[in-house]
Parts: structure tokens; C-alpha cells; sequence
């Protein structure tokens, strides 16, 4: 296959095991596809400071990465001395959303993002989950500020119990994603992995039919259905499945190799 394709790739679930383990195989048939040409593009729900290392570890210096759920966008450059650029980042008022999501679950924790930093908290989450040094602040600081995204996580409910509560009592003027735990990232209106990916394929001048896109949960149902091979990894929930036009192995068997090595 000689035309450059748009490659997009989850991280977590998808390109890693949820140890955040990179196996080798996957590393070396990831550089295998961008040194054959292809635009490999990581878009994630990660903060940036959580993308970065795993850029790092598949050796992905140049082009772009999608961030925070879509809301951010970089451009890789190793000249600059960030290694990166944001060239787009989509905020919103989070204290709408805040005030009723405090309201129907008050025991949860909360964090809104600060670029390129990490996040600011309610309260410590449990170790690992968050990238960065998360910093402690008040429930007012956190409705001060527009963010690009803001996180609910109730170490206590099951995603099933999560996703139906916050089913019932509905979120306006914002998009959301119930991840693999009781974990809610809430992002502006009209943003998603599918829609950062679309502009970076408009700036790549790839045509729509030479999109691939492999993930694994919720928040990654737009960009599968964007992609002309949308790719669902074998543990993704049945409803990411059923939007994906084929379905992987499993993430601890390396299941994106083998959707990889079809484009060499």
C-alpha cells in the first residue's frame, strides 16, 4: 500500500494495556507504519503531559496528536523546545455542568484539565489515574476559568451504575463519554476525537477514504464511525463494536498488530 494514510490510535486500551504497559510488538510495527509513510496520530482522552511520554516511547516526533478527547490539538516538531505546539484548543464553561453534577453526585471526585500542566482537583484521585502533579483547589476555582475538559470519577459505583445516573439526569451544551470505570470526561459542544481528527486530515491533505482508526471505548465511537476503516479492539464494549466496521484482537494480545501490519 503506497498512498500515505491517516492513522488514528487510541492510547490506553488500544496501543497500551490498561498497565500502561507498550509491548514490542506493537512499538515496532507502529514505527514499521510511519516510517512506511503513513501519518500515525495518536488521540487520546490523556492530558498532554500524559500523550507526551507515549509519543516518546513509539518514537513519534513530528505530525500531530490529538488530546483531552479531541478538545486539543498539537503540532510535533522536535526544533521547538516543548517538542510540541498547540494549534487548537476548544474550551467551555464548566460551572453549569459542575453545579449539577455535584448535585447528583456528591460524593465524587472532580478535575478540570490546565494545559500542558496536568489538573486541578477536589480531591486526590486514586494513584495513577491522573497525569501530572495534580493540584488541590476549591470547588469555586474550578467553576472560575473556561477548560477544555472536566472529569467526574466515583471510585465507588460501577461504569454501568455510572453511565445510567448520568443518563437520567442529562447534560446540555456539552459532549460526554463514560470511560471503562466510573470515570466521565465532558468535553465543549461539538467536540470529539472525530472532529480534531477531521482538520488534521484536512491540514495532511488526506482523502477521506485513506483514514484507519483503532480504539477501544466510548469516547472513541465518533472517531471509529469517522474513519473509513473504523477499527473496535476485541475488549471494547459491544456498542463501540457494533459502530466499527471490524473488531481486533484483544489489547493484552497485541490485537492492533495485526490491523497495522495490513497497511505495509
Amino acid at each position: 500500500m503506497t498512498t500515505p494514510h491517516l492513522v488514528a490510535l487510541d492510547i490506553d486500551g488500544t496501543t497500551v494495556n490498561h498497565e500502561g504497559e507498550l509491548s514490542p510488538a506493537v512499538r515496532e510495527v507502529v514505527r514499521d507504519v510511519a516510517d512506511a509513510g503513513h501519518h500515525v496520530t495518536i488521540a487520546t482522552g490523556r492530558a498532554i503531559v500524559g500523550t507526551l511520554p507515549v509519543l516518546d516511547r513509539l518514537g513519534i516526533t513530528t505530525g500531530y496528536a490529538v488530546c483531552a478527547n479531541g478538545a486539543v490539538t498539537l503540532r510535533l516538531d522536535p526544533a521547538l523546545d516543548t517538542g510540541y505546539e498547540i494549534i487548537d484548543a476548544v474550551t467551555f464553561d464548566p460551572a453549569p455542568a459542575l453545579r449539577v453534577l455535584r448535585e447528583h453526585f456528591p460524593s465524587a471526585l472532580i478535575a478540570v484539565e490546565e494545559l500542558g500542566v496536568g489538573f486541578k482537583v477536589t480531591a486526590p484521585f486514586p494513584d495513577g489515574e491522573l497525569d501530572g502533579n495534580p493540584r488541590i483547589v476549591s470547588f469555586d476555582e474550578l467553576m472560575a476559568t473556561p477548560v477544555t475538559r472536566l472529569t467526574l470519577r466515583d471510585p465507588t459505583s460501577t461504569s454501568e451504575e455510572f453511565l445510567e445516573r448520568t443518563e437520567q439526569i442529562g447534560l446540555h451544551g456539552v459532549e460526554y463519554a463514560v470511560g471503562w470505570s466510573a470515570w466521565l470526561d465532558i468535553n465543549p459542544e461539538g467536540v470529539s476525537k472525530g472532529a480534531a481528527l477531521e482538520g488534521v486530515r484536512r491540514r495532511l491533505q488526506v482523502e477521506p477514504m485513506h483514514t484507519v482508526a483503532v480504539g477501544d471505548q466510548r469516547n472513541d465511537l465518533e472517531m471509529l464511525r469517522w474513519a473509513a476503516r473504523g477499527v473496535a479492539m476485541g475488549n471494547a464494549p459491544d456498542e463501540v463494536k457494533a459502530a466499527a466496521d471490524e473488531v481486533a484482537g484483544d489489547v493484552d494480545d497485541d490485537g492492533l498488530v495485526r490491523v497495522l501490519r495490513a497497511l505495509l
